[in-house]
């Protein structure tokens, strides 16, 4: 059981990650709370079911187009409708929260309400630790912790990471020292989206697809950016994996967990917030936001 412990908290903690990240990102920028970030991540997972099902796509072609038509998706929502009223966060929430509304009627009208699945992309299983894991889940890691490494090197290393930076703790400063501010934003709801894009094509085959997946991982992607300190990526990393083993562990310990994972997270937030009442790394998002 410890095995599956670890396994289970390390997949799901590598899709929250994912999600929190990206939804860190644009409010650390822009100071937008993205409600639909995580309806990207549903148009994801049935980007990968109906180009590998229905469309008979090999793994690779599913997953540059998936990325790409969701990641261009992410960016007309923010050039078209949020942008407009970026200012303003109630006019923002409730854009963005009709947008994932409309994005998962649009689903249910082509798909249904059927539970739906994408192909493995891999085969087989190994053996770890005398407990035999699906490549698949080894492969989903695999992917999710090489896109972590990626975002936070181009958040430390290069001029795209330093402008988002720059924008994040002071957009006007940012502005005087010749940063194109507008399109440093543009690029980073480009960024978000894509990581719920990879979010979705890592649980594809691993989680059912239907309509109102995004709901659960965007209440949970809420608790971790609370926890985490708002704003701060390092925080939303770190808050990732914390949220997803008190899931893993009331999941497998505690009888009937799967009704109670919810509770039991948002206990863990609230018990974390009394200790640190701005979040684990509060301080930092108030000194050096990102």
């Amino acid at each position: 059981m410890l095995e599956q412990i670890i396994i289970t908290t390390l997949i799901i903690g590598g899709v929250y990650a994912l999600l929190s990240a990206g939804f860190s990102l644009i409010f650390g920028s822009a100071r937008i709370i993205n409600m639909a970030h995580s309806a990207f991540f549903m148009l994801a997972a049935y980007g990968m079911f109906y180009s590998m099902r229905e469309s008979g796509l090999a793994a690779i072609p599913s997953i540059i187009l998936t990325v790409t038509t969701v990641t261009i998706a992410g960016i007309l929502v923010y050039r078209f409708l949020i942008n407009r009223v970026r200012q303003h966060m109630v006019a923002v929430l409730l854009i963005t929260i009709a947008t994932a509304l409309v994005l998962q009627e649009i689903m249910v009208s082509r798909f249904g309400f059927h539970f739906r699945s994408a192909p493995y992309l891999i085969r087989g299983s190994t053996e770890i630790l005398g407990v035999g894991v699906l490549n698949q889940l080894l492969l989903s890691l695999g992917i999710a912790g090489v896109v972590i490494i990626i975002v936070w090197l181009v958040l430390t290393k290069t001029k795209l990471g330093i402008a988002i930076r720059a924008t994040a703790q002071d957009a006007e400063m940012a502005n005087l020292m010749g940063i194109n501010v507008p399109r440093t934003l543009f690029m980073t709801m480009g960024l978000a989206t894509a990581l719920a894009a990879v979010a979705g094509i890592v649980v594809a085959p691993l989680w059912p697809i239907h309509p109102y997946m995004w709901t659960t991982p965007l209440v949970m992607v809420m608790v971790i950016v609370v926890l985490g300190g708002l704003g701060s990526v390092k925080g939303s990393l770190i808050g990732a994996f914390i949220i997803a083993l008190v899931e893993s562990l009331v999941v497998f310990l505690v009888p009937g967990g799967s009704y109670l994972r919810l509770a039991f997270v948002l206990m863990a937030m609230v018990i974390v917030l009394v200790v640190k009442p701005a979040g684990l790394y509060g301080k930092v998002f108030e000194e050096e936001r990102l």
